[in-house]
């Protein structure tokens, strides 16, 4: 176990901040899942924070965090900025304390979580759409709390929202059926990974703790190696629930301490898990919250084990089910683009078809006839029915004379054309 330091949150404060809950947050369960615990040889059970009502965990920390305002801080009211989860869980928390809200999003975001959060939140939210990106949008959310004299609500860099999400660990330890060996949880900003930490770490201090990062937002992975908070320049902002630039400064130190590692999953494994879990199990599981299921076979030999996985969320946008199974076809190596140069005659196309295996599939085509050259470029998109077919497929393509680049590793011809 890692050497831990005075700044964990009491277990007395999560326990105070269960009090608070009761009848907000759901009591959510705590379910074995049969696929995952015989793949792997242990007993794998599930958090389903998905099950909540605004369907993410985020309601605990935002409403502990406005129970503790002072009536006059009510009565001026809260504000914060989110694209997300947050966001629909500070509006529930507003309309069930009749508390009004003020919640920036950017003006990007799509429709259909600006209206749940209208939705949640009632008559006491108003909902500000501004800017490109959520740093524009954080911006104003600050501007408006210095200008109005308002209360901000912070997603996870506040003790108060910290001893909110670490309550998910309390219902854990209630409802595990013994031992806990191993504890998995996605980590953003670090609400939940420090709250549900520290009360593992003074309660069950013989399991293990592992958080997990989206590969390309790696904030605390990279904070915990160099020992002190950065800023993260570039971040792939896919895993949206999970994709942070910068952690915070309360929950660093709890997460460094009470952690054995932070483990990062690709992107692609992320979709892929995400489809699994929606094809063999039934749950539909947010990026953010498939983190800890997709970082299982990270956690070495754990045959005989009782690991417990936190889904933190379900609110998985619809629109984005192409992108997801593009991104897994991609990781498992399924997927794969080529520019083609062919030659400017009849039959080049049947030809270059005949060297294609009996399952392989052209999923895209791009051609247009721009000049009289000899030679013209095709964008050509192919599907594999497994992924070590694609040596054979080359093989084939070289054989035949083919003129193709390919640009799947390649981002930035990659990232113009597909």
């Amino acid at each position: 176990m890692p050497t831990i330091t005075s700044s964990l949150i009491a277990v007395e404060d999560v326990m105070r901040a269960r009090q608070r809950l009761r009848g907000v947050a759901l009591h959510t369960p705590l379910q074995r899942n049969p696929r995952l615990s015989e793949l792997y040889g242990a007993e794998i059970y599930l958090k389903r924070e998905d099950l909540q009502e605004v369907r993410s965990y985020k309601i605990r920390g935002a409403y502990n965090k406005m129970s503790l305002l002072s009536k006059k801080q009510k009565e001026r009211g809260v504000v914060c900025a989110s694209a997300g989860n947050h966001a629909q869980g500070v509006a529930s928390a507003c309309a069930k304390m009749k508390v009004k809200g003020t919640i920036y999003m950017p003006a990007v975001t799509p429709l259909q979580k600006v209206n749940k959060v209208r939705t949640f939140g009632k008559e006491y939210v108003e909902v500000v759409l501004i800017g490109d990106n959520f740093d524009a949008a954080y911006a104003e959310s600050m501007k408006a709390m210095e200008e109005q004299g308002l209360t901000y609500v912070h997603p996870f860099d506040d003790r108060d929202t910290i001893a909110g999400q670490g309550t998910v660990g309390l219902e854990i330890l209630d409802d595990a059926p013994g031992q806990i060996d191993y504890l998995v949880m996605a980590v953003g900003g670090g609400g939940l990974s420090a709250g549900v930490g520290s009360v593992f770490a003074q309660l069950s201090a013989h399991t293990k703790i592992f958080g997990v990062e989206p590969g390309g937002a790696p904030a605390m992975h990279d904070s915990i190696a160099k020992g002190e908070v950065i800023t993260l320049e570039h971040i792939d902002s896919f895993v949206d629930g999970a994709a942070v630039r910068r952690v915070g400064k309360n929950n660093f130190p709890i997460v460094k301490a009470v952690t054995e590692g932070i483990l990062l999953v690709p992107e692609g494994k992320v979709c892929m898990t995400m489809l699994e879990l929606y094809n063999e199990d039934g749950l539909v599981v947010e990026p953010a919250g498939t983190l800890a299921v997709a970082a299982l076979d990270q956690l070495g030999d754990i045959k005989g084990k009782t690991v417990v996985c936190v889904i933190g969320g379900g609110n998985n946008d619809i629109t984005r089910t192409a992108e997801i199974q593009e991104r897994a076809l991609l990781y498992a190596g399924l997927k794969h683009y080529f520019i083609v140069k062919f030659p400017q005659r009849a039959g080049a196309l049947r030809d270059f078809l005949n060297l294609l295996g009996p399952e392989d599939d052209i999923t895209h085509f791009e051609y247009t006839k721009k000049h009289n050259r000899a030679m013209g470029p095709a964008l050509v998109g192919i599907q594999l029915k497994k992924s070590e077919e694609l040596a054979g497929l080359l093989k084939r393509m070289d054989d035949g004379g083919i003129q193709y680049q390919a640009i799947n590793d390649q981002p930035m011809l990659f990232d113009m054309f597909v």
